[in-house]
């Protein structure tokens, strides 16, 4: 046999087992499924001169990876919320009055977010970037928005009339609770184009192609879904995450999950390290290290984030955050009243909080949820924490004007937002815990207090002090300990009032055997002495 025969019998043996391996055609990878809460649908980049366009799900928000190219990615049907467009003239964009549509969300309050946070400031001509609809193939009309407040609505872009078709977002920030609405069942494909100029004078841009699946709009067999008021789950099972990373994502390395959650480097405070807050994104939320469980900030507003102690923070809202309550909002007070909203979309001059279960120490060393209450509220009016739907309908979550402690379960990797209103300036302190369990079955458990300063005339300083972040202190043994002065808004009072009341009837108890006892003792010594 020759060297070439004997090269040829090589290369079609080769061939055959190709063919019976493998088929003769390859395979399809298959499409990755994201939920959309807490996820980023649009998230430009800039790498050097050229800008990317991707798609990050929750754990990739949270561990700041690239994410998906969207293409690769069908977004819905699951989790999405069908309803109808409500009346008035908010949401006059999205249709007639009643007409059903469907939104890509997880459930009534899971919305996705726009992220520039890969392009920094500075870089970019008017440190803004474009995000155009190119295109729409589909069965029906498309629109996306963000709840600007109580049952308001501000497109972004779509496909209807008047709508416009591109959003210019401003960069190094996420622009949350954005609501994605189709008005038709059926598959979408669209395009979407960032752009924009560097300070050198070049254009730079990425296009991605979207596909998403509508199905069949039921909006009377759908009921709206609390994205955080989730019950928990059975001792011992995990609580599902929000968002699960596909196995073709770029992610951290992964680390065997411990008996007990391993030391994590806690943020350190310098003297004089005290920050006023009013702009820009923060997040409250545990870390753990051993069993130390501690609420801290993390404070977005530089890159890296830097975890703060909540004794160092204020938050301040001035009176550019001021609204009037609509009709439907009689939880905040009566129509028309003023109130300050900090919103649960980011808005620019105005701080952006949040909460978020996302540190790894707490998602790798906690199992079940995160129990969030509110234990107390002291401040001179109310204070409510709420979801606006994505149709505009309120989801109380915490509310000053009833008893207190108030709770609710937040799953594992959860990154949220609402709307915080307080109707009075001055000076609010709200005690705050979280509670979890540990892998190895502890319960832990931290207090502290949330300071914020309310209108242009409070002076946001004055929320520094012994009643600041410490909330009374903090059990990290899962025993609950006091939440520092009485809450003004809450049921201290009562107490007071009961214990006050408890003192005056045993004073009046005893005057009254006092003075029997006396009369008692008159009757006798007149009868001794006729």
């Amino acid at each position: 046999m020759t060297m070439r025969s004997l090269r040829a019998g090589v290369a079609g043996l080769a061939l055959t087992v190709l063919a019976l391996t493998t088929g003769t055609t390859p395979a399809a990878a298959e499409p990755a499924g994201i939920t959309t809460d807490g996820a980023d649908l649009v998230s430009l980049a800039l790498h050097g001169d050229s800008m990317s366009l991707r798609i990050r799900d929750a754990a990739q928000v949270a561990h700041d990876v690239p994410g998906h190219d969207p293409a690769e990615v069908i977004l819905g049907p699951d989790g999405g919320l069908a309803g109808r467009v409500p009346p008035g003239k908010a949401f006059a964009f999205l249709g007639p009055t009643g007409h059903p549509v469907w939104s890509l969300s997880a459930g009534d309050t899971g919305f996705p977010a726009l992220d520039t946070t890969g392009v920094r400031p500075g870089v970019v001509v008017d440190d803004t970037v474009a995000l155009t609809l190119r295109s729409v193939e589909g069965p029906g009309e498309f629109a996306a928005y963000t709840l600007a407040g109580i049952g308001e609505a501000s497109p972004l872009f779509g496909s209807r009339p008047g709508v416009t078709r591109t959003a210019h977002l401003p960069v190094g920030m996420r622009t949350g609770g954005v609501v994605w609405v189709f008005d038709a069942a059926g598959d979408y494909r669209f395009t979407l184009t960032g752009s924009s100029t560097l300070r050198s004078g070049r254009k730079v841009s990425a296009d991605a192609t979207y596909r998403v699946h509508v199905p069949t709009i039921s909006p009377a067999e759908q009921a709206p879904l609390p994205a955080v008021r989730q019950p928990v789950p059975p001792e011992g099972q995990s609580a599902p995450r929000p968002l699960a990373a596909p196995a073709a994502a770029p992610k951290p390395e992964a680390t065997p999950k411990p008996a007990v959650a391993p030391p994590v480097k806690a943020a350190t405070t310098a003297a004089g390290a005290r920050q006023v807050i009013a702009d820009g994104h923060v997040d409250m939320g545990p870390q753990l290290s051993a069993d130390t469980w501690t609420i801290r900030i993390k404070d977005d507003r530089s890159s890296p984030p830097v975890w703060r102690e909540t004794a160092d923070v204020v938050l301040q809202v001035k009176d550019n955050a001021k609204i009037t309550v609509p009709a439907g909002a009689e939880f905040l007070g009566k129509q028309g009243d003023t109130v300050w909203l900090l919103p649960q979309s980011q808005q620019a001059g105005i701080v952006w909080p949040g909460w978020n279960t996302q540190h790894q120490s707490v998602v790798s060393g906690v199992k079940g949820t995160v129990t969030w209450a509110l234990k107390g509220v002291n401040g001179p009016g109310r204070f409510a924490l709420f979801l606006t739907g994505s149709f505009g309908k309120a989801d109380v979550l915490f509310d000053s004007a009833k008893p207190f402690p108030q709770q609710l379960s937040v799953p594992l990797n959860t990154h949220a937002h609402g709307n915080w209103a307080f109707t009075e300036p001055g000076l609010y302190r709200l005690a705050v815990q979280m509670s979890g369990t540990t892998t190895a079955g502890k319960a832990v458990t931290d207090t502290k207090t949330l300071t914020i300063a309310v209108g242009d005339r409070t002076d946001p300083t004055s929320g520094f002090g012994p009643d600041s972040g410490s909330g009374g202190g903090g059990d990290n043994d899962g025993k609950e300990q006091g939440a520092g002065s009485l809450p003004r808004t809450g049921t201290g009072w009562v107490l007071s009032a009961a214990a006050a009341g408890v003192v005056l009837v045993a004073v009046g108890t005893v005057l009254m055997l006092l003075t029997r006892r006396r009369r008692a003792g008159l009757a006798d010594t007149a009868r001794a002495n006729p």
